[in-house]
């Protein structure tokens, strides 16, 4: 009776994980990864993390050290995914006809949009999750900064896009996502509204990660070779990779200040883990330190479904016509503000 019991109650964690509340970057007992043709874990195919859009990055601190939410929380964020659709669902306004010699409207969207979003079709909502943050690690899933001012910089390097922080100069003042250079590392794995999908590729020695969102590309030499000098500075940083068990472990450090990964600049490190758990998943876990930013280092994690896919072009603004406008409005304001004086 006892062995019924616990064979049920693991059976239970098991079913509890796959439904999007645990990410304990363990494969559960019995399985055993599939292996490339050279005898390496395989961990390839595309996946997205779409289901975890909805899951708050750091935990509400009222949810102290909680990891899932109540039944009635559930149901709160299945009513608030319901309306969400609903709204995306919604007819777009026309957008402004555009000036001459000029693509698109707002932003270079020739299907709509009006100043009020993308069209519904663009959009990756997936299904709500019981989790209750991103970050699990400490244990209240929030982020440990060293101190107001580090927060600050974080704050403002979060939300630059849309606070308003940004002077506008110039080109070079909006962020490289801005620009549809880069989303930066590891910001690129964790899901935004659209884009979420990821594609590993293997081959003797190497694994390589595309990423549907601007189209970085990360190929993750593996083995103990040594990083780059530390002059050498790079969007997504200098990555190498090892295997651990069926785990690949990617260090990654030389990150260009530009990407600047919640307030972290040049001296930001991360430790990423993918462990295949399943015929259909991977549980991603990253670990990020800088001691200039954070009091001690912090994970955060999130389960990488497979998906169907494909992966298509990301065209970002053509033309930059999206960074035209901001820049065009940026003197429009400036010119409507020396006249006011």
């Amino acid at each position: 009776m006892q062995l019924r019991v616990f064979a049920t109650v693991g059976a239970l964690a098991i079913v509890i994980g796959w439904l999007g509340v645990a990410v304990s970057g363990q494969a559960p007992a019995g399985y055993t990864a599939p292996r490339t043709p050279w005898g390496d874990p395989d961990i390839q195919g595309l996946f997205t993390t779409d289901d975890e859009l909805g899951v708050p990055f750091e935990r509400p601190a009222a949810m102290g050290t909680r990891q899932t939410v109540t039944d009635a929380e559930f149901a709160d964020r299945e009513a608030q995914a319901a309306r969400q659709a609903a709204t995306d669902a919604e007819e777009f306004i026309a957008p402004p006809a555009a000036p001459a010699g000029r693509a698109g409207g707002r932003g270079g969207n020739p299907e709509g949009g009006g100043g009020v979003g993308p069209p519904n079709h663009w959009l990756e909502r997936g299904k709500p999750s019981r989790r209750t943050s991103i970050v699990i690690d400490p244990p209240d899933g929030r982020i440990p900064f060293l101190n107001a001012e580090a927060q600050k910089r974080s704050t403002v390097a979060v939300n630059a896009r849309t606070s308003g922080q940004k002077p506008y100069d110039g080109p070079e003042a909006l962020d490289l996502y801005d620009r549809c250079i880069t989303r930066g590392l590891p910001h690129v794995i964790f899901p935004t509204i659209y884009n979420n999908t990821s594609q590993i590729v293997q081959g003797p020695g190497y694994v390589a990660i595309r990423y549907e969102m601007i189209h970085d590309t990360r190929v993750i030499p593996i083995g103990s070779g040594p990083h780059i000098a530390s002059s050498m500075k790079q969007y997504v940083g200098d990555s190498r990779g090892h295997w651990d068990g069926d785990t690949l472990v990617v260090e990654s450090q030389n990150f260009s200040d530009k990407t600047n990964y919640r307030g972290s600049g040049a001296t930001l490190r991360t430790v990423e883990r993918f462990t295949r758990v399943g015929k259909d998943r991977i549980d991603f876990q990253v670990t990020v330190n800088d001691p200039h930013t954070f009091v001690r280092p912090w994970t955060a994690a999130l389960p990488m479904v497979t998906s169907e896919g494909p992966i298509y072009e990301y065209a970002c603004h053509e033309a930059n016509v999206g960074l035209y406008d901001i820049l065009e409005v940026a003197r429009d304001e400036e010119k409507a503000a020396a006249k006011r004086k």
